[in-house]
């Protein structure tokens, strides 16, 4: 496949599977988290209220870029099924938002999903490729400087981008416009002392495809040994036989290797 038929093939996986959750699932569409047009949330829920209810936020890729909340609930319905809330989080791609205000945004759709669910049993992350990178800033948030400090359980980072400043010369940042400066302050491998200190008990799983490309490969590997180096609590899983996308895509699936280990860490497999 071209590369742009790859993309389109992704995007096509990723509505199929969104469309269906909306059918089969309890939804909650277009909740805001903030005053601006693209800060809102699409939540789905199990038709069962337990007391025990783990609530996922996903944090979908697109290299910052492209997609949206509306192809992210792809997910849901092996998580839905099982008893979680899955929150698929939108905001403001380049280049209507730079990468100060997506993590901003990320950041403050925590903040209000804390807010709203407070009955929860756990709060976990999920984000695949820029999305990683942005749960990864997540974690490492000093949370003084907000109205509540959020306990989060556990975090997916699939296929994710931990270092930015190799990107700032490729066409990835024609969008985003990033000086060094910007890269360097929204590099989740800059702020692993800041991490240690907001989510200390956080349960890390740094998954990367086996056709991932070298770069996103070394990037996984190295930011799991220095989570692991820094005393954290960080499993690595070389997903066989997948590639950047057919990584996330199979979470639709619940017999999928992925799927099983997500089930796992919220307590529900």
């Amino acid at each position: 496949m071209s590369a742009d038929d790859v993309i389109r093939a992704h995007v096509s996986a990723l509505k199929s599977g969104t469309e269906r959750a909306r059918s089969v699932t309890q939804t909650l569409m277009d909740v805001p988290y903030g005053e601006a047009e693209g800060e809102k949330l699409d939540v789905y829920l199990p038709s069962s209220s337990s007391p025990d209810v783990p609530l996922v936020i996903y944090f979908h890729g697109g290299y910052w870029q492209f997609l949206s909340k509306d192809e992210s609930g792809f997910l849901a319905v092996p998580l839905v099924q099982k008893g979680a809330v899955v929150v698929a989080v939108g905001y403001s791609i380049a280049p209507k938002g730079d990468m100060d205000l997506m993590v901003s945004q990320v950041r403050r759709s925590v903040v209000s999903v804390i807010q709203q669910y407070s009955h929860i049993s756990g709060l976990y992350l999920c984000g695949h490729s820029a999305g990683a990178h942005l749960a990864a800033m997540v974690l490492s948030t000093d949370w003084t400087q907000y109205d509540v400090s959020p306990k989060i359980k556990g975090a997916f980072l699939v296929s994710g981008i931990y270092d930015l400043q190799p990107i700032l010369s490729t066409y990835v940042n024609e969008p985003l416009k990033m000086t060094e400066e910007v890269a360097l302050r929204n590099s989740p491998s800059r702020f692993l002392s800041q991490l240690k200190v907001s989510s200390a008990s956080c349960d890390i799983t740094v998954a990367v495809a086996q056709n991932d490309s070298p770069e996103f490969r070394k990037q996984s590997e190295e930011y799991y040994k220095a989570l692991e180096s820094a005393g954290l609590k960080v499993s690595f899983e070389d997903v066989s036989e997948t590639d950047h996308f057919s990584i996330i895509e199979q979470l639709v699936d619940e017999n999928y290797l992925l799927t099983k280990l997500l089930l796992k860490m919220i307590g529900k497999s």
